[in-house]
């Protein structure tokens, strides 16, 4: 990457339009052997908003006394649970795309994946920043928390379907899939690590 911010800025106008159902999204991407390890940097770019959610959980384990260890204890478990929930199942992925018939799909699926997983990571954050700034608005920030969270999945399964380009069962199938690994190795790595969010 040679500019950071026209780069993320084009990569995430890319994503935006596959997650409205157009598949010249894939475009503004980089379909590439080179732009397929570069998407991981959609990891990075995702930290600062991850970083407030988890924060904002050690701080109320913290005061609630939920946990026997320290805030930064909590904030570097969360890290490796949710970044290890990230990669993890694409790992999986890659192993099984042949059996799967997605292998040449793979690259357009990973790109499109990672950095709509970053534009959606940002556009989760209101109801973190709404709980933290105005505590008065809990139940507000809960219930916009809820909202996004269903529409992020809903884009999610659009941006699945298009970059596959393998038709709508197909795209139903691999993001179904997907959801369930992700779910499934945060819980385990929550579990292994002695982090219970769900406490909270």
């Amino acid at each position: 990457m040679t500019n950071w911010g026209a780069d993320i800025q084009q990569y995430f106008h890319g994503v935006w339009r596959l997650m409205t159902g157009r598949a010249d999204g894939l475009r503004y991407l980089d379909i590439s052997v080179d732009g397929f390890w570069n998407s991981f940097y959609a990891v990075p770019v995702s930290l600062p908003a991850l970083l407030i959610n988890w924060l904002a959980f050690a701080n109320e384990a913290e005061a609630l006394m939920l946990l026997p260890m320290s805030r930064l204890e909590i904030v570097l478990r969360l890290a490796l649970s949710s970044i290890g929930s990230w990669i993890l199942p694409l790992v999986g992925l890659l192993a099984v795309a042949k059996q799967a018939r997605i292998a040449d799909r793979l690259i357009h699926y990973v790109v499109a994946s990672n950095w709509a997983s970053a534009l959606l990571t940002w556009m989760m954050l209101p109801p973190t920043l709404l709980q933290i700034f105005f505590p008065a608005l809990a139940e507000i920030a809960m219930f916009l928390s809820l909202v996004l969270f269903f529409l992020t999945l809903f884009l999610s399964w659009r941006v699945t379907v298009v970059a596959l380009a393998k038709g709508a069962a197909m795209g139903t199938g691999v993001f179904f899939g997907m959801l369930v690994a992700s779910i499934a190795t945060l819980l385990i790595l929550q579990s292994l690590l002695g982090i219970n969010v769900g406490s909270l």
